[in-house]
């Protein structure tokens, strides 16, 4: 399951999550953020236990985008304890997401 992250719940559900947290940096207009949108999906599905897949509207939650310097999106930022340890940007594979979140699983 992917879920919602706003400005309130940002430091509970990403900061503080005892989890690597995969943070989508999406907007509704956006075509490759929907592209990718069934792909962390099931990267939710596939990783539940191990990984934390998140998104946030930068529409709705503009500061959000401010503060972690995306300006172009889709952005995917993979948090651990609290810090960003990695990120993609623009769609990609199944793959690539893995590749990326792999190494910092525990």
């Amino acid at each position: 399951m992917v879920i919602d992250v706003t400005q309130e719940s940002f430091q509970e559900q990403v900061l503080d999550a005892d989890l690597p947290v995969l943070v989508d940096f999406w907007a509704d207009w956006c075509m490759p953020c929907r592209m990718i949108e069934p792909v962390l999906q099931d990267l939710a599905g596939e990783l539940e236990g191990k990984v934390v897949v998140a998104r946030i509207n930068v529409d709705d939650q503009s500061s959000l985008a401010s503060e972690h310097n995306v300006v172009s999106i889709p952005a995917v930022l993979l948090f651990k304890g609290g810090k960003v340890v990695d990120q993609q940007i623009g769609a990609a594979p199944k793959e690539t997401f893995l590749q990326l979140v792999t190494p910092h699983l525990s």
